[in-house]
């Protein structure tokens, strides 16, 4: 990799605006106008069950989204190993970024041509538009040890997710105001203010990641895998870190616990605008305002956890995110009214902030410094994140298809967040050492 300067703004800046640009996707695509087209023109008039067709199977509509997300999921837990090897050993970290992200953004262009009768269409766009973001995101975290200095890597993940917010809630506007108010542009078509949202989206993806793509450096091969074939250098690269990580107890003690926490975060930000809608009969508008309040509250979440983290170590933060996680997925079991659905969204924006934020920071901390395989490195946190949201959203769908009844979905999650608080004891035993590493 270039020889660069750590904690360098510009570069901290433009590393940010890789968040500002794809956080497009996580938010219009994932959690609020396709969710709530694609159940729009996905419901049965008649009431009961809402079953589709795809591809000749019949299933209920939510189910078969769910099913989606988690095959895309698993479909990069698979490739991410070999892909973060094959960057690193070959020195083309930023081709696979590049590659990642004109996939997830034209899959985004694609849903344009989304309507009900062309429902396998719109699923395969929406399954690409997922493997490209988990891809992009992969990539762009194995730069956070690289452009800043333990000490400031709570803080610079913290900016990320902060840019991230800050960019969905802008783009979330633009596509707001067509949604809400077709007439100002003289658009009669019911389908076609969600359907040039995610168009606009795919544009705002593709076009900001070229700050990006411009300033963060690329990585040089990697030396132990000098002069062998591609495979032979992908398979190197992939068992040295393999290697390094099964040796590294901190990590080993971190990733358990993040998996269990991720299966319960990851899958309430992917169903929490359908459940408002299918459990609360919530208005589209509610639900985009919603979403958008959660968003800007989680800058707030995610600044809060880094100054925590100063004081009391990345660890016990963590400990107490997750026991309040657990509570939110026992409160959604109860909710009934629309005024406990906006007080429930306020603390999932503050608590999702903190524990991503944190969470990345955490693990970058324990990683060896001063070495270039961040981008294997970090596959394999970025695998354990969507592992644990296959498991989650198929459980999630699997427990909704079988009692009818979203609610019992949202319950069984507290269990994971129990699992990862249990799991996190185990750490705190490098407590001591992140507070000391956060507070330089």
């Amino acid at each position: 990799m270039q020889d660069l300067i750590k904690n360098d703004k510009k570069m901290i800046r433009s590393w940010a605006m890789f968040d500002w640009a794809n956080s497009a996707y996580n938010l219009v695509i994932t959690s609020t106008i396709f969710p709530i087209y694609y159940i729009a023109i996905t419901t049965s008039k008649s009431g009961g069950d809402d079953w589709v067709q795809f591809f000749g199977f019949e299933v209920i509509n939510t189910v078969l989204s769910n099913y989606a997300l988690a095959f895309a999921y698993l479909v990069m837990v698979l490739a991410l190993p070999f892909l973060s090897a094959h960057a690193d050993a070959n020195g083309r970290k930023m081709q696979v970024m590049k590659a990642f992200t004109y996939i997830g953004a034209f899959a985004c262009m694609g849903l344009f041509f989304f309507k009900l009768d062309t429902l396998e269409w719109g699923i395969v766009c929406f399954t690409l538009a997922a493997m490209g973001y988990i891809g992009g995101v992969a990539v762009n975290n194995s730069y956070l040890p690289v452009i800043a200095t333990p000490d400031q890597q709570d803080a610079v993940s913290a900016k990320g997710f902060a840019y991230g917010y800050v960019g969905c809630v802008t783009i979330q506007i633009i596509c707001f105001v067509f949604v809400l108010k077709p007439e100002w542009f003289g658009i009669a078509d019911g389908s076609f203010p969600a359907r040039l949202s995610f168009l606009l989206v795919g544009i705002w993806w593709l076009g900001f990641s070229i700050i990006p793509f411009r300033v963060l450096p690329n990585n040089h091969p990697s030396d132990h895998a000098s002069g062998k074939k591609i495979f032979e250098r992908v398979k190197t690269e992939f068992l040295s870190v393999w290697e390094q990580i099964r040796l590294n107890k901190g990590i080993k003690r971190f990733l358990p616990a993040y998996f269990f926490n991720s299966v319960g975060v990851q899958t309430i930000m992917v169903v929490a605008t359908m459940f408002g809608q299918k459990e609360l009969n919530l208005e589209q508008e509610s639900l985009i305002i919603t979403i958008i309040l959660i968003q800007l509250v989680a800058i707030v979440g995610a600044y809060a956890m880094s100054y925590l983290a100063k004081i009391f170590g990345n660890i016990k933060v963590l400990m107490l995110v997750t026991l309040l996680w657990a509570g939110i997925c026992v409160s959604a079991y109860y909710l009934n009214s629309e005024f406990q659905f906006y007080g429930l969204a306020f603390m999932v924006g503050l608590l999702m902030g903190g524990i991503q934020s944190l969470s990345r920071s955490t693990y970058s901390k324990l990683l060896p410094q001063e070495m270039e395989d961040t981008t294997s490195f970090f596959s394999f946190y970025d695998i354990t994140e969507k592992l644990a949201i296959v498991v989650g959203l198929f459980l999630f769908g699997l427990i909704e298809q079988i009692t009818h009844n979203i609610r019992y979905s949202a319950l069984s999650l507290s269990i994971f967040f129990i699992l990862g608080f249990l799991l996190l004891i185990r750490a705190l035993r490098y407590n001591t050492y992140l507070k000391q590493v956060s507070n330089g």
